[in-house]
């Protein structure tokens, strides 16, 4: 029962509120996607974009968004142009069994996009934006190399980011 892809993601973990995701049609992938390109458009808009009633529109969204697959709404930012002029992933090694309290270190870090726990050479890959490169020395060699489960970084320069791709959901 273990590997039975029925079975919802987080079904089962106890600390998860939610009820288990329903399955996503046709017209919710594009809701989706309409969403991902243009946050601010309107239900009237979404509605005839993908053909469905301004209610019906309506009740997928919320359907959605109590689901937890719209997680929120945000704008896209040019990092440069908002004054981070220096953008990193930053790779670490971590202590074993340590990714609870390094998540919650790494969270009160000025400057992280984003992180993820992977597989693989390392075990956590940060997405961080600082004002320039001092301050990114400053954010990996004086507060993520002083999390004491942290055994190693690696620091990987963005010269260029895109993100502005429109995956499928």
């Amino acid at each position: 029962m273990a590997n039975d892809p029925s079975r919802d993601s987080h079904q089962g973990r106890p600390d998860d509120p939610r009820p288990p995701a329903r399955p996503l049609d046709g017209i919710d992938r594009d809701i989706l996607r309409l969403l991902r390109s243009d946050g601010r458009a309107s239900i009237r808009s979404v509605a005839e974009r993908v053909h469905v009633s301004r209610a019906n529109a309506y009740a997928r969204i919320n359907r959605l968004i109590d689901d937890g697959v719209i997680r929120g709404f945000s704008a896209r930012v040019d990092q440069e142009r908002a004054g981070h002029g220096a953008s990193a992933y930053i790779t670490l090694k971590i202590v074993q069994d340590s990714w609870r309290s390094v998540r919650e270190r790494l969270r009160e870090l000025p400057g992280v996009a984003h992180m993820a726990l992977v597989s693989g050479d390392f075990d956590v890959l940060l997405l961080v934006h600082t004002s320039d490169n001092r301050a990114l020395r400053d954010l990996v060699l004086t507060r993520i190399q002083s999390i004491p489960e942290v055994l190693s970084t690696r620091t990987l320069l963005v010269f260029e980011e895109t993100d502005d791709l429109d995956p499928e959901p």
